[in-house]
């Protein structure tokens, strides 16, 4: 695999290389929000806040982490199309922000998920709207282009909405779970796909990121939202051998913990939540003891943000963590996989106690 070199090639300040002079707007800071295997951008600008998609289920990491930033009011909530892994959080979403409005592609899944986040949508004063192809969005400075669908199809993926967000001289093209054939489509028609920053499609896998397209857009850096050794190996080798013959930088948030990307429109920095582990492991020195470790330590650890912490420290108190495994059942939303994918981490532990 090539993940490896992802580290090295981080950079907390990457210029653009644009010819001209160009006034700086106030900072939008898009938040690629690690969320295990599920997806979720949050995109904060100086007087709009946009949320696409929500994350898995069995979870509260973008509920934690709009509560962190003290969001209280979202302008736009787009949901990309209703697979539970994008769709996870958005009915809790609903329920604890003021949503002024809602995009869904219009494509209808009969999944009860789906089904709890139309009802919290009817049940909210938000508009509603299922943009098309050409449909074009200003909030302050910035400018949302959809690309598609031109209507739903029979396939949840090929209704899938694909946006552009363009900030001054800087674009964010947001792809979903597009696939190959939507991104033929696009680039047959000649749109406008050029973005410096891309959200590789369906996780970094196979299905998409096809070299025709990624000639397309010619992004200076690729981002891709998975969990830690997921079970469907996302994001997928050909993809990342694709964009390292191309020379583009591509970060994970399975590797790096939450993304953000702060542009003034002329220059964008990109920064990672967490450092990635070198070589796979941690010194046991630098572990995360469950029974000391402070409320910020606690969050260094994957699928551990600001209310699950809380929680940690609260449980430690009635009584200490014997071992790693105990997150299972006395932490809501650790289930066996995030489980799985926090002891892949390495980093939380219990010291003085050896676990299987």
């Amino acid at each position: 695999m090539y993940r490896r070199w992802i580290g090295a090639a981080l950079a907390l300040l990457l210029l653009l290389g644009a010819a001209g002079s160009v006034l700086a707007l106030e900072r939008l800071c898009v938040h690629y929000i690690d969320v295990g295997q599920g997806e979720a951008a949050f995109l904060a600008g100086p007087d709009f806040a946009v949320l696409i998609d929500a994350g898995d289920l069995d979870g509260t990491e973008v509920l934690d982490y709009l509560k962190a930033l003290g969001v209280e009011t979202i302008d736009l909530f787009v949901v990309t199309h209703p697979h539970a892994d994008h769709i996870g959080q958005a009915a809790q979403v609903m329920r604890s922000f003021t949503v002024r409005e809602v995009w869904m592609s219009g494509y209808e899944h009969y999944t009860r998920i789906f089904e709890e986040l139309l009802d919290a949508v009817l049940e909210s004063d938000a508009d509603y709207f299922e943009p098309r192809r050409g449909d074009q969005r200003q909030l302050g400075g910035l400018t949302l282009q959809v690309l598609n669908p031109m209507e739903p199809t029979g396939s949840i993926h090929e209704s899938c909405l694909v946006l552009r967000a363009v900030y001054g001289q800087v674009a964010f093209l947001f792809t979903g779970d597009a696939e190959r054939r939507i991104e033929e489509d696009l680039v047959r028609r000649g749109l406008p796909l050029q973005a410096q920053i891309l959200q590789l499609g369906h996780h970094g896998s196979r299905t998409s990121s096809s070299l025709d397209f990624l000639l397309a857009v010619d992004p200076e850096a690729a981002i891709y939202a998975a969990g830690r050794d997921n079970e469907y190996g996302h994001p997928h080798g050909e993809v990342l051998n694709r964009l390292k013959i191309l020379e583009i930088p591509v970060y994970g948030t399975d590797e790096l913990g939450t993304i953000v990307v702060c542009t003034d429109g002329f220059t964008y920095e990109l920064a990672a939540g967490r450092e990635p582990p070198v070589g796979g492991e941690r010194a046991v020195k630098d572990c995360v003891d469950l029974n000391t470790a402070s409320f910020q330590e606690l969050q260094r650890i994957i699928h551990i943000g600001e209310g699950r912490a809380r929680q940690i420290i609260e449980e430690r108190a009635r009584r200490p963590f014997r071992s790693v495994d105990e997150l299972r059942w006395r932490i809501d939303g650790i289930g066996d996989k995030r489980l799985a994918d926090i002891k892949a981490q390495g980093l939380a532990c219990v010291k003085g106690v050896t676990e299987d």
